[in-house]
């Protein structure tokens, strides 16, 4: 069975964070490319592990990544 994810990846202090938001699993790496693969590896392992019930009830789709404009004064 395949899944197409979100990766949202940021800058943290002196690496990467990367975070699958329809699971809510994250991982890390020195590299960007280094975060995608971590978190790769991390989501496969849960999926390969977990029940079809615990992926169920993580699993939610509709997930928007935009940017947004904000004034302030």
């Amino acid at each position: 069975m395949k899944y197409s994810l979100t990766a949202i990846i940021e800058k943290e202090d002196d690496g990467y964070v990367s975070l699958c938001p329809e699971l809510d699993i994250a991982s890390q790496g020195d590299t960007i490319e280094l975060a995608k693969s971590n978190l790769v590896e991390a989501l496969e392992l849960f999926l390969e592990t977990a029940s079809r019930e615990e992926i169920g009830q993580r699993l939610h789709g509709d997930v928007f990544v935009t940017r947004v404009e904000v004034a302030v004064g």
